[in-house]
């Protein structure tokens, strides 16, 4: 009995280790009007993070392509004051793109975007992988704000796309006016005439 009594305290801290060990890895999903070009065009879009709920801005140049490889910092809303390095991992386009964030020490985070066409719309995805000891912390701090990430995502794009079908619908309503302001004149300038006619025939 006391050998047993010693060895499962032993058994279980070990378990605990290696669960506080194990990483930590969540995904959010969501479903999204937007087609897959406007999604990932807006993911891919470094230069303007506003919409996303963690990263405020980065110093990417506009118009800059992510390749594996590229390093850049971001400032995020929870510290703004001190940047951190994300590294670019990996680029299926139109499909993945996966980021490595190197923030602290005590701390590995690796982020996974995902767009896919489905039948009921375009599947949004945001995966993150948490190591290190410190995660858990990280984790409660952050968590409310990722878990927003893939909505975020979802609602610029759809948002970019309703912007650029608005600013061709102007073009099209003003040549249809145009054209129907053109009609009326003729058909209007065309009683005219005929009056004008009928007048003179009725006076002569």
């Amino acid at each position: 009995m006391i050998g047993d009594w010693f060895k499962h305290p032993q058994f279980n801290s070990h378990r605990a280790e290696a669960k506080w060990l194990q990483p930590l890895v969540e995904t959010f999903y969501t479903v999204s009007t937007a087609s897959v070009d406007d999604l990932w065009q807006t993911v891919t879009n470094l230069a303007d993070m506003s919409w996303h709920p963690l990263i405020a801005s980065t110093n990417v140049p506009k118009g800059l392509i992510p390749k594996p490889g590229l390093i850049y910092k971001a400032f995020t809303r929870l510290l703004p004051i001190f940047p951190v390095r994300i590294f670019v991992e990996r680029v299926l386009p139109r499909q993945l793109l996966t980021v490595r964030i190197l923030a602290l020490p005590g701390v590995e985070e690796r982020v996974t975007y995902r767009v896919e066409s489905t039948l009921c719309g375009t599947q949004v995805s945001y995966s993150v992988t948490l190591r290190g000891w410190l995660s858990p912390l990280v984790w409660s701090l952050t968590r409310r704000h990722a878990a927003r990430v893939a909505i975020e995502l979802a609602q610029a794009a759809e948002d970019a796309e309703q912007q650029t079908s608005v600013a061709h619908r102007p073009a099209r309503r003003d040549n249809c006016r145009d054209l129907f302001a053109a009609i009326a004149l003729t058909v209007g300038i065309g009683t005219v005439l005929t009056s004008t006619s009928t007048i003179q025939s009725i006076v002569l």
